[in-house]
């Protein structure tokens, strides 16, 4: 009877002995922490600076985390990161929120700027990029359909008259969001083209008159 009980003992030690060391090493696994520090090191690692695109572009902000994580923002911390992005929006210089339409549709059109073969990242540099997300136009044959079409989006506001009092509201909503769309939505993916220093003032001045003048022929 102890011979035959002798081979069960060892196999029941044996077996205990690997759930201890199973619990062991779970329990000194790496933390979720760790591993993503582990990951943005490594990620760090993989690039270098070249040209006008430096590594500190890897380095994430409030918004940008959010919304890469692998779950979508809570509500609180989605205005959290609104209420951040709406206070470092910059408002034009005495009030001029309109330019010239003609110089918009330019920018419009333009879809240069940030990447590592410009020899410059002025926004002077750069192009506003709307055609690569919006249509604009009716007579465009090739647009973006990431954003909505902005074709009459003042006209379907309702804005007749640029400095009229009852066309504030969209005139000053329209800058906002050009200069940092992540102050009306957390996770935009729009450009935050004043934030980030991809367009001017005045810039923002010419596509604001763009998609909000009544004789743009966006708005005919």
């Amino acid at each position: 009877m102890n011979r035959m009980n002798a081979p069960r003992k060892i196999t029941l030690a044996g077996l205990a002995t690997t759930a201890a060391l199973l619990a062991t090493g779970c329990s000194t696994a790496p933390s979720t922490a760790e591993l993503d520090a582990q990951a943005q090191a490594m990620i760090l690692a993989s690039f270098r600076d070249q040209g006008i695109a430096k590594v500190a572009r890897l380095t994430q902000d409030l918004g940008q985390r959010a919304c890469s994580a692998d779950a979508p923002p809570s509500e609180a911390l989605a205005k959290q990161v609104e209420a951040e992005a709406l206070a470092t929006i910059r408002w034009p210089s005495n009030a001029q929120y309109i330019g010239d339409w003609r110089e918009g549709e330019k920018l419009a059109q333009n879809g240069r700027g940030m990447t590592w073969t410009d020899t410059s990242d002025k926004p002077a540099a750069n192009g506003a990029q709307c055609y690569n997300c919006h249509q604009i136009d009716k007579a465009e044959i090739s647009f973006g359909t990431i954003g909505p079409s902005l074709w009459n989006y003042g006209k379907i506001r309702g804005v007749k008259d640029i400095a009229a009092p009852e066309s504030a509201a969209v005139v000053q909503y329209t800058w906002g969001k050009l200069w940092n769309s992540k102050a009306y939505a957390a996770c935009s993916n729009m450009p935050r083209m004043g934030h980030m220093g991809l367009l001017d003032e005045q810039q923002i001045r010419h596509v604001m008159a763009l998609i909000l003048d009544p004789r743009s022929p966006v708005n005919q």
